[in-house]
């Protein structure tokens, strides 16, 4: 087991690394050539990835923070959106998680965002606590997420007006 001064590093996904991510997709219905089309070829998303070890002697992949741009008509500026951030159980607790929201909050400033946001399930306190206490986050109590999925958003032509 690492220890509390384990050595870690971020940096931008690229291409390459999808194989690294290959053997965790069993269960995902994205394949490797849907991540590759969609976060490199046609980036509709992007990804920071941290590694144990240092950049000249990198280890092995230990987290990932996927992410992607919104925009506000209330602020009149765009968003970042943190879909996924995932840190391997062995180095939670290490500075990992505030490591990938530092590096977010710095691309969020250059790209000129008002904000960040995402989203964590509600029995995941341990998560909610970290962004409440140490991020000084603030839950949204009067939103909720609302989805459609790929039957629901092909049902969409039938509201079209007819002509």
């Amino acid at each position: 087991m690492p220890g509390s001064s384990s050595a870690f590093f971020i940096r931008q996904a690229q291409v390459e690394d999808v194989a690294e991510y290959e053997k965790a997709l069993d269960s995902a219905k994205a394949t490797p050539g849907i991540l590759r089309k969609n976060l490199f070829e046609t980036p509709y998303a992007h990804t920071l990835l941290a590694f144990s070890g240092a950049p000249a002697a990198p280890g092995k992949p230990i987290g990932m923070a996927l992410y992607f741009f919104n925009y506000s008509t209330w602020t009149g500026r765009p968003g970042l959106y943190l879909e996924d951030l995932y840190v391997d159980e062995e180095y939670r607790g290490r500075g990992v998680g505030k490591a990938f929201f530092a590096e977010l909050g710095k691309v969020a400033q250059e790209k000129g965002c008002a904000r960040m946001d995402w989203s964590v399930l509600k029995w995941n306190q341990p998560s909610i606590d970290f962004y409440e206490k140490r991020l000084g986050a603030t839950a949204m109590s009067e939103w909720m997420g609302m989805r459609l999925e790929e039957d629901g958003i092909a049902n969409l032509a039938n509201f079209a007006p007819k002509a």
